[in-house]
């Protein structure tokens, strides 16, 4: 999963860096947790969710311990394909047929606000993450045209997102790909260099007074009116304890809260970094630097990076195993939006695993008085994670009623129990990418 040498015919990539680490400088480790400490909250996991609630929290004066079993944006939140998206991978349809027309609009206002909120954290505090606004939505056949043009202007009527339509005949001058039909393009959204990002926000907190430990594990939390983390080698009390590593899936070690872990899945993605193609090229390829993605279930989605490479994403695994001929695979995918990279070397080539739900909304809720969750971004979180964030921030602080508009959404299993729902989704996933192709 993780970078990859130009060499395509061999899987030599595996464990190697990102794209995104290898621009990035790290520096050494945080500290791992040792001893016994306490604190107000708990953090676990230091990814975006938990990094924008632990801003939050110190802002409010509160003592803050993150744990993160790894490196700060060692998972999702510095490994996706950094494009800031307005909505949920849902879709609007889904709020509405869940909370009602009133409630589904407050919903798509908060989404607003996490596009805002990264754009006012980058000011606040002086965040290099090679920001850009534009994002382009393209459709690769004339029934997906149709569907898509039907559901940006339905976006316009009903929530107020303006877009410029452009039928095939332009749609070259905006990417310069002969595999799309139509696209619309909109402004509120947009891409960053996540790891870069994410490694600010962890600044931020520090800063704040946030206690942040890596390769600090939670392997059980105790629960009751006061909470005990225990990691390897130390252990937080606390009043309070957020979950937002993925601290519910067995697939990830301990289940901290084994209740709520059958309600998100672990699916694989991956994407794939040019060697830098120069920036007229760039320019050619995707005008305005805008972030592309199409509107198929199995998705691609691409972009220019800051130096001039194109970031390529796409191909799934729902089985939790890396593709065979992972970079080959990729390669391919891009070679039919962009023929004209058929020289282009491929510097890296990496992937992760998002959460997603079965109907594809966040999941968000608390177990008992004092132990708060995030999960099931469902591959949408750069900026819904920042939100949900500071909304658990807000309820742990006693101001929950944004908070409980997700919380009321309510969420079902996936079918077949732990050992059938894999193969089940991944039968359902062919399924609908085989609609697709059709």
């Amino acid at each position: 999963m993780w970078a990859t040498p130009s060499i395509l015919d061999s899987d030599t990539w595996l464990n190697q860096a990102s794209y995104y680490e290898a621009t990035t400088e790290r520096g050494a480790a945080l500290p791992a947790l040792a001893g016994a400490q306490r604190a107000d909250v708990v953090v676990v996991g230091g990814g975006f969710a938990g990094l924008s609630a632990a801003i939050e929290l110190g802002r409010r004066g509160l003592q803050v311990v993150l744990l993160e079993a790894e490196r700060i944006c060692g998972g999702a939140s510095g490994r996706n394909g950094g494009q800031a998206l307005v909505g949920y991978a849902s879709g609007q349809e889904a709020f509405e047929t869940r909370l009602g027309r009133e409630a589904a609009h407050r919903a798509w206002d908060l989404s607003l606000e996490g596009i805002e909120l990264i754009d006012r954290r980058i000011a606040e505090f002086a965040i290099d993450c090679d920001r850009v606004k534009g994002y382009l939505h393209v459709a690769d056949s004339p029934r997906k045209a149709r569907a898509l043009e039907q559901e940006m202007r339905r976006s316009e009527r009903l929530y107020g997102l303006a877009s410029q339509w452009i039928e095939r005949a332009a749609l070259r001058d905006a990417i310069d790909s002969p595999r799309y039909h139509a696209g619309a393009y909109e402004t509120v959204s947009g891409h960053l260099h996540p790891l870069r990002y994410g490694l600010g926000l962890a600044r931020a907190a520090r800063a704040l007074g946030v206690r942040m430990h890596e390769h600090s594990p939670v392997v059980a939390l105790a629960r009751g009116r006061r909470l005990l983390a225990r990691s390897t080698h130390g252990t937080v009390q606390a009043d309070f304890a957020l979950l937002a590593g993925n601290c519910t899936l067995a697939e990830y070690g301990p289940q901290l809260a084994p209740e709520i872990g059958a309600r998100i899945m672990p699916v694989g993605t991956y994407a794939l970094a040019t060697e830098p193609l120069g920036q007229a090229v760039c320019a050619r390829l995707i005008a305005r630097r805008a972030a592309v993605c199409d509107n198929n279930f199995a998705l691609d989605y691409f972009r220019c990076s800051a130096d001039h490479r194109l970031l390529f994403g796409g191909g799934v695994s729902y089985t939790t195993r890396t593709p065979r001929r992972l970079a080959q695979s990729l390669r391919a995918r891009m070679l039919r939006v962009f023929p004209q990279l058929e020289a282009a070397a491929v510097s890296h080539v990496w992937g992760g695993f998002v959460d997603i739900s079965m109907n594809r909304m966040p999941d968000f809720g608390r177990l008992g008085d004092n132990v708060y969750y995030l999960q099931g971004f469902s591959g949408h979180g750069v900026a819904v994670t920042g939100l949900a964030g500071q909304l658990v921030a807000q309820a742990i602080a006693g101001q929950a009623e944004r908070f409980d508009l997700f919380a009321a959404i309510g969420h079902r299993p996936f079918p077949g129990g732990a050992r059938l729902r894999t193969p089940t989704l991944a039968l359902a996933m062919w399924y609908r990418q085989l609609f697709d192709r059709l």
